[in-house]
């Protein structure tokens, strides 16, 4: 532990950390429920980890931090310039319903790249020091998260001065959207660092697979345009809710943006545009929620299981 923080005090000052019990072995037959225990003893590590990222996104920047905030209010205006007075998009306020998912997806899309190669960027300690290993991929998500928040901030600036009023009624379910969003990011994280010591081509392939899963999910277009159209094709409506990220992004669209239905299309408001499921209430949203966290749990196990059963060779590969 004392050489691993010699190798970070340089870039983020380390709290001491509390000495484990027992000397910790690497090994691939430790139990799972001890590696998550592991984890949680080392928080202070993780959170160290988390700042370095941090420290690191925006090493030699004047503006910092604000970078993070100048970012999705800049989407935001060009987004309402583009649909919203030259395209002429249907939904009203496009630019708003769509950051309201954009929020979520940015923590998956941030997260991934950083964590495939965390275990590789990190050689230098992970050949000399034992700590549990799974935490390097976890600190991108951590960072992620903390960016994704200050999006949050300009996200809910930009509602109120548009009032744009969340619905009260679906706004506790952003604590469950959240949950699933971080164990299915920490999952795949966790399976893509480990995948990525031994193909280092992974990298590559992260960012192909993120463009395409962009697209798969009802983040530039909404629900609705995709889903009554699937059944002529011999397809259930229910298709797209099969990818975990687009629950997780409907249920901050449902929350933040107050509303499955819009009544206001080029100066009609008769005409009604439904761009979330209707007929469908909260209990509707946790349903879904809850199976992607189980689904997320089993893979964030299996991710680990396999971190684990490959750990024992990363020295060697790197």
């Amino acid at each position: 532990m004392s050489l691993l923080r010699e190798r970070l005090e340089d870039e983020v000052e380390l709290p001491v950390p509390r000495r484990p019990s027992t000397e910790r072995v690497v090994s691939s037959d430790l139990r799972l429920l001890h590696r998550l225990g592991d984890v949680w003893r080392h928080r202070e590590l993780l959170i160290s980890l988390v700042r370095k990222e941090l420290k690191v996104k925006y090493k030699n920047s004047v503006l910092g931090f604000l970078w993070s905030m100048l970012n999705p209010a800049l989407t935001i205006v060009i987004f309402w310039i583009v649909f919203g007075k030259i395209f002429k998009n249907q939904v009203h306020l496009f630019a708003l319903f769509m950051m309201c998912g954009l929020v979520a997806w940015n923590v998956f899309q941030a997260a991934l790249p950083s964590a495939t190669t965390a275990v590789v960027d990190n050689a230098g300690i992970v050949k000399k020091v034992s700590f549990p290993r799974e935490i390097l991929p976890l600190a991108p998500v951590g960072a992620a998260l903390y960016l994704s928040l200050l999006q949050a901030v300009v996200l809910v600036l930009a509602l109120a001065i548009f009032r744009i009023a969340p619905s009260l009624s679906y706004l506790p379910l952003l604590v469950p959207a959240i949950v699933a969003l971080i164990l299915f990011t920490s999952a795949m994280a966790m399976f893509l660092s480990a995948v990525n010591v031994y193909l280092r081509d992974m990298k590559h392939l992260v960012e192909v697979m993120l463009m395409a899963w962009f697209w798969a999910t009802p983040v530039v277009y909404y629900f609705e345009q995709v889903a009554p159209r699937l059944p002529p094709h011999g397809l259930p409506t229910w298709l797209p809710m099969l990818n975990p990220m687009t629950d997780v992004v409907m249920t901050f669209q449902r929350a933040l943006y107050g509303a499955q239905s819009i009544t206001r299309v080029a100066g009609h408001p008769s005409v009604v545009i439904q761009v979330l499921p209707a007929g469908v209430g909260p209990m509707w949203y946790l349903t879904a929620l809850l199976i992607t966290i189980g689904v997320s749990a089993v893979l964030y196990v299996g991710a680990l299981a396999l971190f684990v059963h490959l750990e024992g060779n990363f020295a060697e590969e790197m």
